[in-house]
């Protein structure tokens, strides 16, 4: 008798209710994508990196023509983030970076020469790619951070498996029309639906994995790859701090941190979590901060006006609120925002600016993941530097101070991935010229951005050439009898 299909219903953000229905892929249906993926793998690869840019060329020309429909399912999933409304546009500035970036990658992947340790050694690179990538993505951002990996794991030759969360499906199933309409990467790249323990099957099946979500979910990843003895590339969230110095100008400082707080309703790994003023300008800071904040608008009216949205998963809302209580019970003052409202079924947070924070919180150690923006003075620059590096975490950082040179001094001692200086949010700016590493509990792995990162998805291989006489072991004795 066949086995009976599991569905999920999938809630609105905008109203609270499930308004969506998914099925959950058995395991069987796991395994079985993955082995057609597997053996189509190998003519994808065989192809060669040029061929592979035709076809998704190809796929460029359908995302192009279903970039509005991307968009608008991706502000369903999320609620009508800035960023989800252009998410067709963002994919194809990705496809069509790897274009240009891909072969390069390859070639700079080369090598062929004699060696220097052995001159008769003729040595040759080959690069060979993972089978099977399996790719595990979060609810922010659900289209973007996917396709961060799936779509340079493709270009580098292997197959992709990809366990979108269960959370935001729609705008999965709005891409793979594209995809289906080009037979070729419909071969190689392919999806699967579900909670973690598909997820889980995904990582049973896949050569190596990409993960993008919470610490205690990536520990779990990085044991059951551990297992299997597969690699996996991490990315974990961040508490990401910002310094602002007594030279800093303040209107610039307060604009930057406030966006950099509360953009997508802080549901960024990179938002700005933690604050250090300089003591001096503090309060004139926080006043200029509180007033901007007050001027952000909730999109509840319509989901293409606003600033922020509602949070795209009902229970990160309870974590935030719970972070908020923790620090007021414990001394801290909220000075704007501070409630969790439920506006027609959808659950929003407007920017909320506390002071009065110290370490012993939970706001100031946890992952917030929401419009918060805990303010913090400090005396000198080596507390400022000292308190920002006072984290398990290490994705980014930013520095806004009275010149470009002294934010960077400081820049240059905090333990994090990338830098911001003079502002905050700027990680796009690196998209393809180079990766940078996580610290901590931030990540692990290689860089998923810059064109080195297509070597997550490739092993090298060295061919050795003997060009001279072999060695006669029959000699080898006289090796350092001075013969």
């Amino acid at each position: 008798m066949a086995s009976q299909t599991v569905t999920l219903d999938v809630r609105n953000p905008r109203t609270g209710q499930a308004d969506h229905t998914i099925s959950v892929s058995s395991r069987d249906e796991v395994a079985a994508k993955a082995a057609r993926l597997r053996e189509n793998q190998r003519v994808w690869e065989a192809m060669g990196v040029a061929e592979r840019c035709g076809i998704m060329a190809r796929w460029l020309g359908e995302v192009k023509k279903s970039a509005m429909a991307i968009g608008e399912a991706d502000a369903v999933d999320t609620g009508g983030c800035h960023t989800s409304y252009i998410q067709g546009f963002i994919t194809m500035g990705n496809i069509g970076g790897w274009l240009e970036d891909a072969p390069k990658a390859f070639a700079d992947l080369e090598w062929q020469g004699m060696s220097s340790s052995m001159p008769t050694v003729e040595v040759e690179s080959q690069v060979v790619a993972y089978p099977v990538t399996g790719v595990i993505s979060p609810w922010n951002a659900p289209l973007m951070l996917a396709l961060l990996d799936a779509i340079p794991a493709l270009f580098a030759g292997s197959a992709v498996l990809l366990k979108p969360s269960e959370v935001t499906p729609r705008v999965i199933e709005a891409l793979f029309e594209t995809v289906r309409a080009v037979p070729e990467l419909a071969a190689v790249f392919d999806y699967v639906t579900g909670p973690g323990d598909v997820g889980q099957a995904v990582i049973a099946q896949s050569d190596t994995i990409c993960f993008t979500g919470s610490v205690p979910t990536g520990r779990k990843v990085a044991v059951a790859c551990a297992e299997r003895l597969i690699p996996c590339n991490l990315e974990l969230g961040g508490k990401d701090p910002c310094i602002v110095t007594a030279s800093a100008d303040l209107e610039r400082a307060a604009t930057a941190v406030l966006r950099g707080a509360v953009y997508a309703t802080g549901q960024v790994c990179y938002s700005i979590e933690r604050v250090y003023v300089q003591e001096e300008v503090h309060d004139e800071f926080v006043a200029l901060l509180a007033e901007k904040a007050q001027e952000v608008r909730l999109n509840s009216d319509n989901p293409r006006a606003g600033h922020i949205g509602p949070f795209t998963f009902a229970p990160q809302a309870e974590i935030v609120q719970r972070h908020i209580a923790d620090a007021v019970a414990k001394g801290a003052t909220v000075v704007t925002g501070g409630e969790v409202e439920d506006i027609a079924g959808g659950l929003y947070l407007r920017p909320t600016v506390l002071t009065g924070v110290t370490h012993e919180m939970e706001i100031m150690q946890d992952e917030t993941f929401g419009p918060c923006i805990p303010v913090m003075s400090y005396g000198d620059e080596e507390e400022a530097i000292r308190l920002a590096n006072d984290t398990h975490f290490g994705l980014t950082a930013s520095v806004i101070a009275g010149s470009a040179e002294e934010a960077k001094a400081i820049g240059k001692r905090i333990n994090a991935g990338g830098i911001f200086l003079q502002d905050t949010f700027l990680t796009f700016a690196k998209l393809r010229t180079f990766g940078s590493d996580s610290f901590g509990w931030s990540g692990y792995g290689a860089p998923r951005i810059g064109p080195e990162s297509l070597r997550r998805f490739l092993r090298r291989k060295s061919l050795l050439t003997q060009t001279g006489p072999v060695a006669d072991i029959r000699n080898d004795h006289h090796l350092g009898e001075g013969k």
